[in-house]
């Protein structure tokens, strides 16, 4: 940490006596015991992340004393885009089981593999018309279909299709004509890039932006030169589930201002926005949201190519406003937007209802509300495992830890040990 905890006492205390609140009266404002804050003011209790938020709501600090917490991190190191050099081969089992691994090019060529980067069709050009057609859209369909499944299952085990599927469009559009070819490019280029996040799903951020490149080297061949943008806001979010904000809000501000479309500019304002509320910014944060909100509204492509973004989310902006709000330490209006934006997702979608779930079950459990806190989680958890994801498993850490402070709830006693039975193999 940048400061000693009792730094931090010392500067809650002092605000506390300026807003002429008692330890009871901030303790019941925030869940706090008065016992607990007194041992944060005096130094012999660390203090967390949420209490800071929280303390900064009631006392108006805008964001002060959460940044004497802020840790002292470097910035993540990124993987430069575009790199060529190397290649992922994808193992599978007989049994099932199936691994990606790293291999640089000239590697694989030395030891006589190279017919392994390879396995390319042949034989005559695609048909025109009804044909190449038929194949763009059946392939576009199944891409939904593709999107459908992965909101149940675990990434991994949708890994090796997604991959084996992009692989075959980009060897048709081989032989395809010059309008075939360039859909079929396109199309290849969403199905890398939702590898790309099935990828970081798995908790494999290093094979996530392998796939993302590789998702902007396939449009440009089809002629589609937005999604250079769209990387930037995958980097974004790889960088702030990381644990570097300052690094998210940054891409996600260059891909702002590209020329990309309203949809890529939107999801990248968005990103902005929770970058910024995780590091107390509640106005810049505010205005990011309205700044994404307007330009989603103002997408008016209704192209035959996938949605980019969440798809399974009916109103993604007001979804995020409610964890940007828990993240601005606001956890009472965060669970009331989080519970009306839950109550409409699909109840096929499992990956978004765990996501969303987690993050009001936190909001509920942050405003005192600890039997409704555990209610939502143990309505969750089997979306959880059953989608087994590294990001959602963030947010589920980060919710029994609260719930940990509160053992003599009988709600948390039975939900427990669920949630953490839950946890062990999600962080991996």
């Amino acid at each position: 940490m940048q400061q000693h905890p009792y730094s931090f006492g010392e500067e809650l205390r002092r605000r506390r006596l300026a807003a002429e609140l008692s330890l009871e009266q901030l303790g019941r404002r925030v869940h706090y015991s008065k016992a607990q804050l007194s041992k944060v003011e005096r130094g012999l209790k660390r203090p967390s992340l949420e209490l800071a938020r929280l303390c900064d709501t009631e006392l108006a600090a805008d964001g002060a004393l959460a940044r004497l917490l802020e840790p002292a991190v470097s910035p993540m190191s990124l993987p430069a885009p575009g790199r060529d050099d190397e290649v992922w081969l994808m193992y599978l089992d007989k049994d099932g089981d199936s691994t990606l691994q790293p291999v640089k090019r000239r590697s694989l060529i030395a030891v006589g593999a190279a017919s392994a980067l390879s396995l390319q069709l042949s034989g005559d050009a695609l048909p025109v018309g009804t044909g190449a057609n038929t194949l763009v859209e059946a392939s576009r369909m199944l891409f939904d279909q593709f999107r459908r499944i992965g909101q149940a299952v675990t990434p991994r085990s949708l890994l090796p299709a997604l991959i084996a599927q992009t692989h075959s469009l980009e060897q048709l559009a081989r032989l395809a004509g010059p309008r075939t070819r360039g859909e079929l490019l396109v199309l290849a280029s969403r199905y890398a890039e939702y590898t790309g996040w099935m990828a970081q799903e798995a908790g494999d951020d290093r094979t996530a932006l392998w796939w993302t490149d590789r998702a902007v080297q396939l449009a440009q061949g089809g002629g589609d030169g937005a999604l250079a943008a769209y990387a930037l806001v995958r980097r974004s979010l790889i960088c702030l589930f990381g644990g570097d904000p300052a690094q998210a809000a940054e891409l996600a501000e260059q891909a702002l201002q590209s020329p990309a479309g309203p949809r890529i500019r939107g999801l990248a304002a968005q990103h902005r926005a929770q970058s910024l509320a995780v590091t107390g910014e509640h106005s810049a944060a505010m205005r990011s949201l309205d700044q994404a909100q307007e330009l989603l509204a103002a997408d008016k492509d209704r192209s035959d190519s996938p949605v980019l973004g969440a798809s399974h989310v009916p109103d993604v902006v007001a979804m995020y406003t409610g964890w940007c709000l828990y993240e601005l330490g606001r956890p009472r209006q965060a669970a009331e937007l989080l519970d009306r934006q839950t109550a409409r997702l699909s109840t096929h979608a499992l990956r978004a209802r765990a996501r969303h779930g987690a993050r009001r079950a936190l909001a509920h459990a942050a405003a005192g509300e600890i039997d409704q806190a555990c209610v939502i989680t143990s309505e969750l958890l089997s979306s959880a495992a059953a989608v087994d994801s590294a990001t959602i498993a963030t947010d589920l850490r980060r919710l029994a830890r609260l719930l940990a402070r509160h053992p003599r709830n009988a709600g948390v006693r039975e939900v427990a040990p669920h949630l953490t039975s839950v946890l062990p193999h999600r962080a991996s």
